[in-house]
């Protein structure tokens, strides 16, 4: 048989989160869970080396192509780890996963009732001691760029409206959750039309 390609064997997890696997904060006794996992890009090096994996998104199309992905890769996992519902309402039991995954999904959205509803039924399922890993759009380094819409909602330069954070926020937000960052806040700005962060945290025990 031949040695799977570093895409096969990876597929296109983020940058950022593959960062976290080479540090060692996530092993292979952890139980994972992608909140908003769209078409499974992060999941797949997961899959293939064992661990125990879920998933949520709100649509049908991506889940139904992650159940395959993990039917293929995973025969014997239950099709029931992967279900179509939004971050908020997620049916996962409370404190069920060691790891759980925000790539890309916080910032859409509308407001702050729905941001607060995504994040807290995000947080719900990650057990005290576990990581919450997070990519969302925000201003940092950007500040003077974006066009408000009111409240946190901005256009950003590249055509695409968001909901942002900064900095002052996500510092709050780590201490009213309970946990603590696992690394400083980073940031990168992509040719001045936007601003992702990667916020790292470790809900206290």
């Amino acid at each position: 048989m031949s040695k799977p390609t570093l895409q096969e064997q990876f597929g296109s997890i983020d940058i950022y989160l593959f960062d976290q696997l080479l540090k060692g904060n996530i092993s292979p006794e952890m139980k994972i869970l992608d909140a908003g996992c769209g078409f499974g890009r992060n999941i797949v090096y997961f899959l293939r080396e064992g661990y125990e994996v879920f998933g949520a998104d709100q649509s049908v199309e991506c889940v139904e192509q992650v159940r395959g992905m993990a039917k293929k890769l995973v025969p014997a996992l239950p099709t029931t780890n992967f279900r179509v519902e939004p971050v908020e309402r997620m049916s996962f039991e409370d404190g069920c996963a060691d790891v759980v995954i925000s790539n890309t999904v916080l910032h859409l959205a509308a407001d702050d009732p729905q941001f607060e509803a995504m994040l807290q039924g995000t947080w719900r399922v990650l057990k005290p001691g576990g990581i919450f890993f997070c990519r969302l759009a925000s201003t940092i380094g950007m500040e003077e760029e974006f066009v408000s819409l009111g409240g946190r909602r901005y256009r950003s330069p590249d055509g695409g409206e968001r909901y942002l954070v900064d900095a002052a926020m996500l510092h709050a937000l780590t201490a009213r959750l309970g946990g603590m960052l696992v690394e400083e806040i980073k940031t990168t700005v992509v040719e001045g039309k936007r601003a992702m962060s990667t916020w790292v945290v470790k809900k206290n025990l």
